[in-house]
């Protein structure tokens, strides 16, 4: 029986000809794969709204014009698309806080969103509406059919770098330009 290798705290870089809409250029997050399938964060397709605008459709009361919370937020994935996944540097856990790494955490309660309210937003944050989710052995399929590339994520690109440049700079991690990817990459 063949060994799963898990791609908790990877990212998969959506092939160019991914057909799929909502993955098209895609870099997500992956948080949690096992037997039972995968779930992961879009973390490059912001949406029409702020934190701040958020936190205020949920009625939590926000600091005016904080900067920390003029970030947008990104569609995560297709799935749940009324819940929220903050993803951050680690730092003091709320109630639903999971590390996933040494530099991320994961966190779906919302008490973190009230803390951001009071002004006490994680020194480093991107805040998801939805996820994208695989059955069992589905992603395992799309990784053969050469839909995703996989690199070990990395916190400069998840938190730092610009959202235009996320897909390009993980890309460039495996040290190819987004022009070379075509439908043949992959195949011997």
């Amino acid at each position: 029986m063949e060994t799963l290798t898990s791609l908790e705290n990877h990212f998969l870089i959506a092939m160019p000809t991914m057909d799929d809409p909502f993955f098209a250029r895609a870099v997500t997050y992956i948080c949690e794969h096992n037997k039972d399938g995968a779930m992961g964060l879009v973390i490059n397709q912001p949406v029409d709204v702020t934190v701040e605008s958020l936190l205020q459709q949920l009625e939590i009361v926000v600091p005016s014009k904080s900067p920390v919370l003029q970030k947008p937020v990104f569609a995560g994935g297709p799935l749940a698309r009324d819940r929220g996944f903050v993803l951050h540097a680690p730092d003091h856990g709320w109630r639903s806080s999971v590390k996933l790494s040494e530099q991320v955490m994961i966190t779906t309660s919302k008490d973190i969103l009230e803390a951001m309210g009071q002004g006490h937003a994680p020194e480093r944050y991107l805040l998801t509406l939805g996820y994208a989710g695989w059955e069992a052995g589905q992603l395992e399929r799309e990784l053969a059919e050469n839909s995703w590339l996989v690199i070990p994520a990395d916190a400069e690109i998840l938190f730092n770098t610009p959202i235009r440049e996320r897909w390009q700079r993980a890309t460039a991690k495996l040290g190819i330009e987004p022009w070379q990817l075509g439908p043949d990459v992959g195949h011997a």
